[in-house]
């Protein structure tokens, strides 16, 4: 059977968490649930590399505009892995061009992880904080869900990340305005720190 649903698949929760994707992964992999996983991705060093930034990822990712700055450190970080990690199910099947798959996993996942940045932006535009911890839990099971399906049954989670990711752009064109405000609000909070700092390097008026 073709790699390409679950090269698929895997680029779309690498948008979202690549961390728990390579985690998930590598996890299936080393107990055997899996055949289709590469051993790089099974190494024990990878594994705790991989569980370590999962649970700093699960901190940041529940803290307004905190999610955001690390949304934007892994504008970068999210499409690489999903391109490294299409890759490797590539190679481990020989049934896709790895320079394929990596291309198909990479820009997967670059829209995808601009589908969670901007919807980040929108919510937190809003006062309260628990709809970023709501969020961030809803996005880490789902990821952990479809994953853990897509062992089992690569199409058809591949047609459920299809749907999700199409979801979510829709949304992210509906949330534009607020994506907007936030935008204005980071700025403006730049701007004023600016100032201060302006301020006080040049010291009290004499």
């Amino acid at each position: 059977m073709s790699v390409l649903p679950l090269v698929f698949t895997s680029g779309w929760a690498s948008g979202i968490n690549a961390y728990a994707v390579v985690l998930l992964l590598g996890i299936f992999g080393a107990t055997g649930v899996s055949d289709d996983v590469p051993p790089a991705l099974q190494r024990t060093d990878v594994l705790i590399v991989a569980g370590v930034l999962f649970l700093c990822e699960a901190v940041a990712d529940k803290i307004p505009y905190v999610d955001s700055i690390w949304d934007s450190a892994h504008t970068v970080i999210r499409p690489l892995s999903g391109a490294v990690i299409a890759a490797l199910l590539a190679g481990q099947s020989g049934s896709l061009p790895e320079v394929a798959a990596g291309a198909v996993g990479g820009s997967t996942a670059l829209v995808s992880h601009l589908v969670k940045a901007g919807t980040r932006m929108a919510v937190n535009t809003s006062p309260e904080p628990f709809s970023n911890v709501l969020v961030s839990i809803a996005e880490d099971l789902g990821v952990a869900g479809i994953v853990t399906f897509a062992v089992f049954n690569p199409v058809a989670a591949a047609i459920i990340a299809a749907v999700l990711l199409v979801l979510g752009i829709v949304t992210v064109f509906l949330l534009v305005s607020r994506i907007r405000r936030f935008l204005r609000r980071r700025a403006q909070r730049r701007e004023e720190k600016r100032l201060a700092a302006a301020g006080a390097a040049d010291g009290p008026p004499h």
